[in-house]
């Protein structure tokens, strides 16, 4: 089973910017991939995904923030957002969609959006 790493998180500051990555530990290329995040006292909600034929979806809330991408040769995810805002504190997990189309998430990064 693909193993994912996500790193990039931190603390930044309302309006500010970050780009968080994920490191497949095996080709993706046929794969569809992305993010979510869960807050605390909240359930886990895709943010961002991309299929296998790059088309993406955002949910509404980081749609214009948001930019989800992948470089297929290094089997990586990446997830650009700005103008971040408190209420994007969360903790950030990337996902592949398996073979059979189980969702493999990662270990997750924490996101902490605080003046």
């Amino acid at each position: 089973q693909v193993q994912l790493v996500e790193s990039g998180g931190g603390l930044v500051q309302p309006g500010g910017s970050l780009t968080l990555s994920c490191a497949a530990s095996q080709d993706i290329i046929n794969s569809g991939v992305g993010w979510g995040r869960q807050a605390p006292g909240k359930q886990r909600e895709v943010v961002a995904q991309m299929a296998r034929n790059g088309s993406t979806t955002y949910v509404d809330s980081v749609k214009g923030r948001a930019t989800i991408s992948r470089d297929n040769a290094r089997n990586t995810v990446r997830l650009q957002m700005k103008s971040l805002k408190l209420e994007d504190t969360a903790v950030y997990y990337c996902y592949v969609v398996g073979r059979v189309g189980e969702i493999v998430w990662g270990q997750g990064t924490q996101v902490t959006v605080s003046s």
